[in-house]
């Protein structure tokens, strides 16, 4: 979909500032949403692309003004609610409560326990798929990314949309984004890396030297007829 969150090409933000040592998490509450979010992954209600679409819903003004994992606390709380594990008003009123409140002790059929954390962070599966699928395009190839504005999930970014590219390399079959993220299947496809020229993207006074390599799926390509000058 196009938010915020597709950042990458876009002018006026600043230089990106590096933090040295900087630690896996800033505080512990950033930990707890990481773990509260593998954790809830393990009752396969919703899957990754799933969770990334929810939490692309942030508003603007909230996105930009937020840390990556408030990002990530908006997106679990959308998912516990749309797949009913809890009410949005009950999650409204555990944020309110400033005293600690003991955890509640009973454990679900079907949640994750402490014997089972590590079978299943260590077993996840990745998005690569074994099917045999042929490849559209090979190595060398001329194409274009297509021109599209979904209004769901997709891993192709506005940058590139509508500009000319280089497969650069075949990558294999992935799990396509776009549809795993709406509960339509995983159509399995190849992902390839196109290089874009900078002058492709920003125009003539960008470095005729520089190159972006961005990776995309067979439905973000078209066939470009190869041009000479």
């Amino acid at each position: 979909m196009n938010g915020i969150h597709d950042l990458g090409g876009m002018h006026g933000f600043g230089p990106i500032e590096t933090e040295p040592n900087e630690p896996v998490f800033h505080h512990d509450w950033e930990a707890r949403v990481f773990a509260m979010n593998l954790a809830m992954g393990f009752w396969r209600k919703w899957n990754i692309d799933m969770g990334r679409f929810t939490r692309e819903q942030m508003a603007a003004a909230e996105y930009l003004s937020t840390t990556y994992y408030d990002h990530w606390l908006f997106g679990l709380e959308r998912l516990l609610s749309e797949k009913g594990f809890l009410r949005r008003d009950e999650i409204d009123a555990r944020e309110r409560q400033t005293a600690d409140v003991p955890p509640d002790a009973t454990v679900k059929d079907g949640a994750l326990r402490p014997a089972d954390v590590t079978p299943f962070v260590s077993g996840r599966k990745g998005a690569r798929m074994p099917d045999d699928v042929p490849p559209k395009f090979k190595a060398g190839d001329h194409v274009v990314a297509r021109n599209m504005n979904p209004v769901g999930h997709t891993r192709l970014p506005r940058y590139v949309r509508g500009h000319r590219g280089v497969v650069d390399r075949d990558h294999g079959v992935f799990v396509f984004p776009d549809t795993n993220a709406a509960g339509a299947g995983r159509k399995p496809q190849h992902v390839y890396a196109v290089r874009f020229t900078a002058r492709e993207l920003w125009g003539a006074d960008a470095s005729a030297r520089d190159y972006v390599y961005v990776d995309l799926w067979d439905d973000y390509l078209d066939t470009a007829a190869v041009t000479t000058k």
